[in-house]
């Protein structure tokens, strides 16, 4: 139906209201039917453990179904890139890790923007850790950076990739005390451990959870965390703050995103369910259990933390010289 320039505008209005309807009366009725989870990573890594315990736990204030479908090709962008394409109806979401929203956009050509989904909320982050081989003259968070500072080129670091988001981790940190290393590109934390235990580099850069049982076996010094704060798995490994960086701290974190444009209605109610999924005592054992810490954040929350640290790679990426393949 077409209205005229000539139309009473009141008459549109009525005929705008009634289409909005069918949407409203959804909303409001949210859900109706199950919704799928998008996690762009493999079955049984970290990523997928959270978001299949919260899926578990969320499924009974919903009163619908929440299955999770796994994604894993391009380093997370491939399953993000199918879940924001999707309908804004609050039934495609997406678990997802950092790295495929403020990481891998920096190095690679993905086919999405942030203007293409809105954060709903996140869990939690976990620590990356640098360490060194048993005789590096180093044994602290400060000796460690002074002689890496001391000796520019001199050290490799081992890391997840090339714009991956522990190379611009370590990168970040190193910029900030001067610090020149040459970056060794590996495929994500176990194959770093790998070669850093062959003694391929100097310097791993990886999870705290792959390299523990090598640092309790003195395969290993773990000196410098990402993280701001320091962690009571590793008390040898001072976090940020212990040297004056806490600006600086880069953590792998966890959160759920959709596509942009989701109802105000559909969005506040799976903010309000994923966030009392996340706080439940059974959630909070399974992130202890996997090293890592519950921090809740809602939707505005998250996609203010997005910003800032996507902001704050590309200023390391620029200065590396990183182009986007």
């Amino acid at each position: 139906m077409t209205i005229s320039a000539a139309a009473p505008r009141w008459i549109a209005a009525l005929i705008a209201l009634a289409a909005a309807q069918p949407l409203l009366a959804a909303s409001r009725d949210y859900p109706v039917k199950p919704v799928i989870v998008v996690v762009p990573a493999p079955r049984g890594g970290g990523t997928d453990i959270f978001a299949r315990e919260l899926a578990k736990i969320v499924e009974e204030d919903l009163k619908q179904a929440v299955i999770i479908d796994n994604k894993p090709r391009g380093g997370g962008t491939d399953g993000v890139s199918k879940a924001v394409a999707a309908e804004p109806d609050g039934y495609t979401l997406a678990f997802v890790w950092n790295s495929p929203l403020t990481a891998k956009p920096l190095s690679s050509q993905v086919p999405y923007t942030p203007k293409s989904y809105q954060a709903v909320m996140s869990v939690g982050f976990s620590s990356y850790v640098l360490c060194v081989q048993p005789d590096f003259p180093a044994a602290t968070a400060q000796t460690f950076l002074e002689e890496i500072k001391a000796r520019p080129g001199r050290y490799t670091f081992g890391n997840d990739g090339v714009g991956g988001t522990l190379h611009l981790a370590g990168e970040r940190i190193f910029q900030q005390v001067g610090a020149k290393v040459q970056a060794v590109p590996y495929v994500g934390s176990t194959d770093t451990a790998r070669n850093f235990l062959a003694g391929q580099v100097d310097i791993y850069g990886g999870s705290l959870s792959t390299i523990l049982p090598h640092m309790r076996d003195g395969k290993a010094k773990c000196l410098l965390l990402t993280s701001a704060a320091g962690n009571p798995a590793v008390p040898e490994a001072g976090g940020l703050d212990s040297v004056g960086l806490g600006k600086a701290e880069t953590v792998l974190w966890w959160g759920l995103i959709a596509p942009a444009g989701l109802p105000a209605a559909v969005s506040s109610r799976l903010e309000a369910a994923f966030m009392k999924a996340a706080a439940t005592d059974r959630f909070k054992a399974m992130m202890s259990k996997q090293g890592a810490t519950l921090a809740i954040r809602n939707g505005q929350e998250t996609a203010a933390m997005i910003e800032t640290e996507a902001q704050a790679l590309k200023t390391v990426a620029d200065t590396l010289g990183l182009q986007r393949q």
